[in-house]
C-alpha cells in the first residue's frame, strides 16, 4: 500500500515538472547593415582610422607589436567594392600637340606635326577639331630625304615613274566615341585609361613630285594638278591614358581616304594611314 502511494506521488510530480514552461531566451542576430549605396557592408563598429591601421602594420614589421586582450568585439572595416571615378571629361576641353607619320606609303617618308582640340559633351561623346602639317624636306631625286628606297630604285635604276604625291596639310572635324573606361596598376600607381574612336570628314592638301613623274615646270598638265585640295573621310581609334585630372597622353591611328587627279587626266584613290602620339591637357581643372 505504501509503495503504491509513493509511486502515485512520483508520477504526479514528474507531470507537473514536464508542464512547467522553459525560460524564454531571446534570439540574437548579428545582421550587417547596408552602408553608403554599393560602397560596401559594415557591422558592429565604425571603421578603424587609417593612421591606426598603418601604425599597427609598422609595429608588426618592426617587431614591437604587443598583444592585448579586450572584451569588446573585434572591429570590422568597410571594404570599398566600387570606387568613385576621379578623372572626368564631361564639360571639359582637351588640347594638345601631336606628332606622327604616314606608315602605309611605300614611296615616301611623311612626318606630321599638328594640334588637336576636343570638347567632351559627356563621358562617352565629344567632338574633335584637328590640323596638321607635313613639311617637305627635298625637291625630288635620289638625294631627297622624303624618298624611300623603293622610289629611288624605281626612278633611278629602272626608269619607272611612280606616282609620288606628298601629303602636306590636313584638317578634320570628327565625332569622338569613348565606350571603354578602366584602371590599371603600374608600379603601385593607378593609371586611368579609355579606348576611343573618331569618325568624321576633313580636307587634305597634296603636292605631286614632278621629278618622280618625269615632268618639269614646263609640263602644263603636270603642273596644273601639282598642288591639290581633296575632301577626305576620317576613321580612327586610339588609347588615352590619364596621369592625373589634367594631363594625359594619347596613341592613335586614323585613316584618310580621298581621290586625287594625276596629270590632269587620271583619277586615283589614295589612303593615308597616320599613327600619331599626343600629350593633352584638360581644362578647366577639377577637384
Amino acid at each position: 500500500m505504501i509503495s503504491m502511494l509513493l509511486t502515485a506521488i512520483g508520477f504526479f510530480a514528474s507531470v507537473a515538472k514536464a508542464e512547467e514552461p522553459a525560460p524564454f531566451v531571446p534570439a540574437t542576430m548579428n545582421v550587417p547593415y547596408y552602408f553608403e549605396g554599393l560602397d560596401g557592408f559594415a557591422a558592429d563598429d565604425d571603421d578603424a582610422p587609417e593612421d591606426s591601421v598603418k601604425s599597427e602594420q609598422d609595429a608588426v614589421r618592426n617587431g614591437t607589436a604587443t598583444s592585448t586582450k579586450s572584451d569588446e568585439p573585434a572591429r570590422r572595416r568597410v571594404i570599398m567594392t566600387l570606387q568613385k571615378k576621379n578623372f572626368l571629361k564631361v564639360g571639359r576641353v582637351e588640347i594638345g600637340p601631336t606628332i606622327g607619320a604616314v606608315v602605309n606609303d611605300p614611296f615616301l617618308n611623311r612626318f606630321i606635326l599638328g594640334v588637336i582640340a576636343d570638347y567632351h559633351f559627356t563621358e562617352v561623346f565629344g567632338i574633335e577639331a584637328a590640323i596638321a602639317y607635313a613639311p617637305i624636306f627635298g625637291n625630288g631625286g635620289e638625294n631627297d630625304p622624303d624618298w624611300k628606297l623603293l622610289s629611288k630604285t624605281l626612278r633611278t635604276m629602272n626608269s619607272v615613274a611612280p606616282d609620288i604625291s606628298k601629303l602636306t596639310f590636313n584638317g578634320s572635324l570628327s565625332l569622338m566615341f569613348s565606350p571603354i573606361y578602366g584602371k590599371a596598376a603600374i608600379f603601385r600607381n593607378i593609371l586611368i585609361f579609355d579606348i576611343f574612336g573618331n569618325f568624321g570628314a576633313g580636307i587634305v592638301q597634296t603636292s605631286d613630285d614632278l621629278v618622280a613623274l618625269g615632268a618639269d615646270e614646263s609640263d602644263v598638265e603636270a603642273t596644273a594638278t601639282q598642288n591639290q585640295w581633296h575632301p577626305t573621310t576620317i576613321v580612327g581609334a586610339g588609347l588615352r591614358v590619364a596621369f592625373n585630372r589634367t594631363v594625359a597622353v594619347r596613341l592613335e591611328g586614323k585613316s584618310m581616304t580621298y581621290i586625287e587627279v594625276i596629270n590632269s587626266s587620271t583619277l586615283e584613290m589614295k589612303n593615308n594611314f597616320i599613327v600619331q602620339g599626343a600629350a593633352t591637357f584638360f581644362f578647366p581643372n577639377t577637384r
